[in-house]
């Protein structure tokens, strides 16, 4: 059974950091490629970036290009998302998910995980 489990997130100041991590099990983690997405409230899942399986290939949104870092530990199952200079327009529910259409938006994936929150604001 594939699982896709998110953690790491919360509350936090605007300018600042967090990390949000996703444990895959259930496949063979380094055949597929990842992405990150979020779901701000009353608005639409939105792809955020993605890696491909190797963790050589890498693709960010605009509005994330600079602030986020996409990384993954193939030895581990884990994906990450390493957040900078968060804004309070970051306040959402985030996601990953496994897909090999990595690199494109919108995102396109068989599985997701439960999400979890980050909450941008002063």
């Amino acid at each position: 059974e594939v699982q896709l489990v998110e953690s790491g997130g919360g509350s936090v100041q605007p300018g600042g950091s967090l990390t949000l991590s996703c444990e895959a099990s259930g496949f063979t983690f380094r055949d597929y490629g990842m992405i990150w997405a979020r779901q701000a409230p009353g608005k639409g899942l939105e792809w955020l970036a993605g890696i491909n399986g190797a963790g050589n290939g890498v693709s960010y949104q605009d509005s994330v290009r600079g602030r986020f870092t996409i990384s993954r530990r193939n030895a581990e199952n884990t994906l990450y998302l390493q957040m900078n200079s968060l804004k309070t327009e970051d306040t959402a529910k985030y996601y990953c998910a496994r897909t090999n259409l990595w690199n494109r938006s919108p995102p396109n994936f068989d599985y997701r995980g439960q999400g979890t929150q980050v909450d941008v604001s002063s």
